[in-house]
């Protein structure tokens, strides 16, 4: 959810999002349907797609419900990544993608995301038109609709990518373990990377909504399963996907690869093919993914956090690749969205020897990033930030960037204040060349959130 002045908004950094029963409702996704159909031309083709969340029947049937209502033709496409969804809601020709998931978020959550029929993301102006629909209860009433089954979604997917990797000399010696987490990504990603001719082992590779392989979000401390069995399989490499597998993390046998190293490997790899001189990512961006490309004259262009801020900032500056260090990786040549998948292809098609990444990380200054996170709820985040914005030059940073949250900048160093469009929380983040002073800046962060939330009414 994202806060303005002193109300909960009903869209956060990646669609609306929340814990089922709570924030998702069967009566508040049927009004999302109803007001997402409102704002579409009438018997416009809609897909609609869930990960594999035990809710992701009601909550796709209540949205079904409400398009349905307004006149809008539906197609239930079950069980498919993020990705899938949102480049068949451009490759079949539908005017709008559902997507039902909250992505790397608890079993217990769930949400909506919304594709375009070019695969972008709903912007803000059209987030802004659903709400004011939602909010109105205003809502046109169709007579004629229809609800049809896709089939045949993972080979069409197969069939888009292959054109794009062709004549690639893809690395198909590398033995790849494929680990969907038990999310969106099961029995689908490897059988893409299969049908692409690698050497693909499945793990946590079966659907499950309580997602008992490692959890939804994969991060060092939950990839270590992963690591022992590549390590028992004589693997070289892992892709973990989070729930809906609009991100991807590696491993090879030493352990895990890192968030921000792998972002700047693989955006470096980017631009060296394309040529293009701009990378997009966010204001949570570290200094790594800048180092990665600074002999190379490139801007790295940040903005506000969201795969979907992402996605429209890459297009403007027309760059080489959109990134968050999260292991959202936005590919031009395939479409304007996340696609994890497509950035495995991407990087088994340049990657000689595993051994390439820690020559490339080798290289690379060390860089001491950590995060925390405050607990707040929704409707108290505003005031928060806003009291927090007031105390910023207190930090003595040199450049303050209030784009999303306060990116405080120092010599060396920079410190993130946000607060979560996914989560009822406030986000710290700091990033030094010094572990101590890394600790210090999160230390200080917290401290001032926690001070500032002494004096908001709960």
């Amino acid at each position: 959810m994202t806060i303005t002045g002193d109300s909960v908004s009903l869209f956060g950094t990646s669609g609306v999002r929340g814990v089922v029963g709570q924030r998702i409702t069967p009566e508040s996704c049927h009004l999302v349907g109803q007001a997402l159909g409102t704002t579409l031309p009438e018997r416009s083709r809609v897909c609609i797609a869930t990960d594999t969340r035990l809710s992701r029947e009601m909550v796709k049937g209540a949205v079904t419900s409400g398009l349905l209502s307004t006149g809008i033709d539906v197609t239930d496409c079950g069980v498919l990544p993020t990705p899938a969804l949102a480049l068949l809601t451009r490759e079949l020709g539908f005017t709008a993608g559902v997507m039902v998931t909250a992505s790397h978020n608890p079993p217990q959550f769930n949400g909506i995301k919304l594709f375009n029929g070019d695969s972008m993301g709903f912007g803000k102006a059209q987030e802004d038109e659903i709400e004011r629909a939602y909010g109105s209860g205003e809502f046109r009433r169709g007579s004629r609709w229809t609800l049809e089954k896709g089939d045949g979604l993972k080979e069409r997917y197969l069939q888009c990518m292959a054109p794009l990797f062709a004549g690639r000399e893809m690395n198909r010696t590398v033995g790849l373990v494929v680990d969907p987490g038990n999310g969106a990504a099961s029995g689908f990603a490897s059988d893409v990377f299969l049908g692409m001719g690698l050497n693909a082992i499945p793990l946590h590779d079966v659907p499950d909504g309580l997602f008992p392989g490692r959890g939804p979000e994969p991060r060092e401390d939950t990839v270590g399963g992963t690591v022992r069995f590549l390590r028992e399989r004589g693997a070289d490499l892992s892709a973990s996907f989070d729930g809906d597998a609009d991100r991807v993390v590696f491993c090879d046998r030493e352990g895990f690869l890192g968030l921000d190293g792998m972002t700047a490997f693989i955006s470096r790899l980017a631009v060296m093919e394309t040529g293009r001189k701009c990378i997009a990512t966010t204001v949570e961006a570290g200094m790594l993914l800048y180092l990665a490309v600074a002999d190379l004259g490139v801007v790295v262009e940040r903005g506000q956090v969201g795969d979907v801020s992402v996605a429209y900032l890459a297009r403007e500056f027309d760059a080489a690749i959109g990134v968050e260090g999260v292991g959202v990786y936005i590919l031009p040549q395939v479409g304007y969205y996340p696609d994890s998948m497509a950035a495995t292809l991407f990087l088994l098609s340049h990657l000689g020897d595993v051994r390439e990444i820690w020559d490339f990380l080798g290289r690379m200054p060390a860089l001491f990033s950590l995060k925390s996170k405050v607990p707040c709820p929704d409707e108290c985040k505003a005031q928060a930030m806003a009291g927090l914005e007031k105390k910023a030059h207190l930090f003595g940073a040199s450049r303050i960037n209030s784009l999303d949250g306060l990116r405080l900048e120092f010599d060396g160093a920079w410190m993130l204040v946000r607060a979560s469009g996914t989560e009822p929380a406030i986000r710290v983040i700091a990033e030094s060349p010094s572990l101590y002073r890394t600790r210090q800046l999160v230390a200080q962060g917290v401290e001032a959130v926690g001070s500032c939330l002494e004096g908001v009414a709960v």
